[in-house]
C-alpha cells in the first residue's frame, strides 16, 4: 500500500471515532484483527470485540472527541498522536460517572493489510 492509502485508512478511522460510528469503525478492521488497549485490559481479536472497546468509550464519555496532532506513516504502519477529551457522564469500565471533564494524550498505532486494520495498539 502507498503512504497515501495507509494515511487514508487512518483518516477514516479518525472520522468514525469523531462520529461515534461503531459500524464504520468495525468495517475498517480485518476479521482477524487484534487490538491491544488499556481499555480492554488485554488483547482482543475480531471486529466485534474491538468494537466493544469503542462502545465503552462512547458510553462512558458520550461527548468524547479525538483530535490528531501528529501522524507518522512508515510502510504499512501509521502512528497517530491524538488528544482524547470529554466528560465522564456515563461511567467507565464499571465505575460510576464522575461528571468531570478529561483531556489525555493517546498514541494509536495501526498496522494496515489489504486496506484494513490488522493490528491496533493504543496507550494513554
Amino acid at each position: 500500500m502507498t503512504r497515501q492509502e495507509v494515511e487514508a485508512v487512518f483518516r477514516r478511522y479518525e472520522e468514525a471515532w469523531r462520529r461515534h460510528d461503531l459500524e464504520a469503525l468495525a468495517s475498517l478492521y480485518a476479521a482477524d484483527a487484534v487490538a491491544d488497549s488499556p481499555t480492554a485490559g488485554r488483547s482482543v481479536t475480531g471486529r466485534d470485540a474491538i468494537a466493544e472497546i469503542s462502545r465503552a468509550w462512547f458510553t462512558g464519555f458520550p461527548d468524547v472527541d479525538f483530535r490528531t496532532q501528529d501522524l507518522i506513516v512508515d510502510a504499512d504502519r501509521v502512528v497517530g498522536i491524538v488528544t482524547a477529551s470529554g466528560t465522564d457522564t456515563g461511567g467507565f469500565l464499571g465505575l460510576p460517572p464522575t461528571n468531570k471533564p478529561f483531556r489525555v494524550p493517546v498514541v494509536v498505532i495501526l498496522a494496515i493489510r489489504d486496506g484494513q486494520i490488522c493490528s491496533c495498539r493504543s496507550a494513554c
